[in-house]
């Protein structure tokens, strides 16, 4: 790849352990920035654990204020886990929640219980009403997710009207058929946040 396409700079940032040996030889290809609480963001970040802020939320949020500069914005970054990172109108991220995503959620239900079959995503599902037990797991979790979605989104309207809500995260396609308001979708939010991350550590 970097025969092909010359990088001069790049970003990593990772929510897991031992990427190390991925950065050393990133390292001796390009100059390499290791996103970390320390990393200068264009946002006034202001969650108070800081330390422990996920550099996914962090950069999403990046992201989302970078699509509407001045405005509330409330990314949903539906993965592992269901994040939702508020940044308002002063540019300054204040944080959000943080729930358990489609396929925890699944497999929480079978690792927890002693009966419970370990189901998957059915696309196709949208019975409220289960009449067996993979139906009710179904209804439980994937209209169950759907309504905690529309009551956060609901309840962040209540307090700023003008939000802007966007979804990202490797579910966004699933809740983006489901809701039933019309939201911007970017399933690449997280790298368009991380590129202006970088960008703006470079002007410095």
């Amino acid at each position: 790849m970097f025969e092909s396409y010359p990088i001069k700079h790049c970003i990593v940032a990772s929510v897991v352990e031992n990427v190390e040996p991925f950065i050393d030889q990133l390292k001796e290809k390009t100059q390499t920035l290791l996103f970390s609480n320390q990393t200068l963001v264009p946002l006034i970040n202001l969650y108070q654990s800081a330390n422990t802020l996920g550099s996914d939320r962090l950069a999403a949020a990046v992201g989302g204020a970078s699509l509407f500069p001045g405005k509330n914005v409330v990314v949903i970054d539906a993965g592992t886990c269901v994040k939702y990172n508020f940044v308002n109108s002063n540019n300054e991220f204040i944080g959000g929640a943080i729930s358990p995503g489609l396929k925890m959620r699944f497999k929480a239900l079978n690792t927890f219980t002693s009966k419970l079959p370990l189901l998957d995503v059915n696309e196709k599902f949208d019975t409220l009403i289960g009449t067996t037990t993979s139906e009710s797991i179904l209804s439980g979790v994937e209209i169950g997710i759907i309504a905690e979605l529309e009551g956060i989104i609901d309840s962040y309207k209540q307090l700023f009207p003008d939000i802007n809500v966007v979804l990202t995260g490797g579910d966004a396609n699933f809740f983006e058929k489901r809701l039933k308001r019309r939201i911007f979708t970017d399933s690449f939010l997280i790298l368009k946040g991380l590129n202006c991350i970088l960008n703006h550590n470079l002007k410095k």
